[in-house]
């Protein structure tokens, strides 16, 4: 499951929120980001 996050309050929002309208439901705002997670990937330097 995709997490979503409003640019104007700030708050997660769930993937069920987002299926139907693409509307914060907190703050009613319609730019939302995608939030990408806490993974970092380690490279090997050359």
């Amino acid at each position: 499951m995709a997490n979503y996050k409003c640019l104007e309050c700030g708050k997660d929002i769930d993937e069920k929120y987002i299926t139907r309208k693409i509307r914060c439901p907190y703050c009613g705002s319609r730019m939302i980001i995608k939030s990408k997670g806490d993974r970092v990937s380690k490279v090997i330097a050359r």
